[in-house]
């Protein structure tokens, strides 16, 4: 058994880049040092442990990274500094190449990651192959924020053309319901209001236990004292019509769906290897409307594909114009190495991938305001966050729409009836009026 002692006074800092499920996984990992009585750095502290959770779903996303790791070493430059996740696991070389960096953890190994700092390793890589990530470590949020992030699902089994997440992270699996629930039951504990599903392929679930993503919503329904559950994304082949009409009855799950599309062209769904059609996805989106016409509807968009000609940008724009969505999360193509898309051509140029960006990031702006619009002048039940600075605070609606009003600490992680007003002056926020 290690020495307690060694750990008194020592001072950890966290840092997590990338998804949801990344900030749920670090709030386990920083869970095991509290467990360990090492406290957490506080402001400008100096740490003696680092730990860097990190994200590699595109080269921007690794270049983020590189940057942030010499930024953090930097700053505690008496620190022994681990760098876990994604990029850790696709690219352990040249993670640790990194001046200031002392061990790199791959994806099985993150959550051992006080053996490793107990026996004081340096210098080392320890990164397991992507065939032996078959365990499910479970994780929850449980930071100063007021949503939680509840991991119920990692891995992928899909393989599309331009993604290195399967590599990075494993086959599909998932914790069993009982024990997701009991998490959840213990967030609610400790006075969570919001608990956000996370993992690579939620929908997914069940394929390490037999169970059903419905059953695990059912089963989460009944959990006293979360007051609302969010859905992280959710593919559209495995978006039935099931689940859309639980959450339509459901006491706690928001009227809020994420789906990914990618593109809205069936000839560059092909290239990407997406199990789906256009045609397919509007219907998932028609069926959202005359369930729950309300609902928030975000959508991701891949620009700049390779293989993607001009003419199929322009068909993939008209298709997505067409939609009844809220917004559009958009992503421009990276390349990845070890990928299938790489022997795709031709290849879009940098500067077409910008002018194709730019023109559905206006097209979500266009389509976000239309749908935020519409609920001015009804009243709606906002769960506000607590503000970091400023002296504004802001919450959300169920149906994920944003609320900003004069900062109230007394408003915080609380939901509160409000009168909609207009947005405010920056557009990025409705105004309301505290009944």
């Amino acid at each position: 058994m290690t020495d307690q002692r060694i750990f008194e006074d020592k001072r950890a800092a966290f840092y997590t880049l990338g998804c949801k499920l990344n900030f749920a996984e670090t709030s386990a990992i920083a869970k095991l040092f509290d467990e360990r009585g090492i406290r957490r750095a506080k402001g400008s502290e100096k740490a003696d442990l680092c730990v860097i959770n990190t994200c590699s779903v595109t080269e921007a996303a690794d270049k983020k990274c590189r940057q942030a790791i010499r930024r953090i070493a930097g700053q505690h430059p008496e620190a022994f500094v681990v760098v876990t996740g994604c990029y850790a696991q696709l690219k352990p070389e040249e993670a640790a190449a990194i001046e200031g960096v002392d061990l790199v953890l791959g994806t099985a190994n993150k959550l051992d990651i006080l053996r490793y700092v107990d026996g004081g390793a340096a210098n080392r890589i320890d990164v397991s192959p992507t065939a032996v990530l078959s365990a499910f470590t479970p994780s929850c949020s449980a930071d100063d924020r007021t949503r939680h992030f509840l991991k119920v699902q990692d891995g992928c089994d899909y393989h599309c053309s331009y993604c290195t997440i399967p590599q990075a992270r494993g086959r599909s699996r998932n914790g069993d319901i009982a024990s997701l629930v009991s998490q959840a039951e213990e967030a609610a504990r400790r006075g969570g209001k919001e608990i956000v599903l996370t993992g690579v392929n939620i929908g997914d679930f069940g394929k390490s236990t037999s169970e059903s993503f419905t059953d695990l919503l059912r089963a989460l329904d009944a959990v006293e004292g979360i007051e609302r559950y969010r859905i992280s994304s959710v593919e559209p082949n495995l978006l039935s019509n099931e689940l859309i009409d639980f959450v339509a009855g459901s006491r706690r799950f928001a009227p809020h769906f994420h789906i990914p599309l990618q593109s809205g062209s069936d000839a560059v769904l092909r290239l990407m290897r997406r199990r789906y059609t256009t045609d397919l996805f509007r219907r998932r989106i028609e069926k959202i409307r005359e369930t729950l016409p309300e609902a928030f509807i975000g959508v991701d968009v891949i620009v700049g594909m390779r293989g993607e000609t001009a003419a199929l940008f322009d068909e993939s724009f008209a298709f997505i114009e067409e939609l009844d969505i809220s917004q559009l999360h958009v992503f421009t193509y990276s390349e990845r190495d070890n990928t299938a898309a790489l022997d795709i051509t031709p290849i879009v140029s940098p500067a077409e991938k910008r002018l194709r960006s730019k023109r559905l990031i206006e097209l979500s702006v266009h389509k976000l305001a239309a749908f935020c619009n519409r609920f001015v002048g009804t009243q709606a039940q906002v769960l506000f966050e607590h503000a970091r600075r400023g002296k504004m605070m802001h919450g959300f609606t169920a149906n994920y729409v944003k609320v900003e009003t004069p900062y109230d600490l007394s408003l915080a992680n609380r939901i509160t009836p409000v009168d909609l007003l207009p947005c405010n002056a920056a557009g990025s926020a409705l105004t309301c009026r505290i009944r």
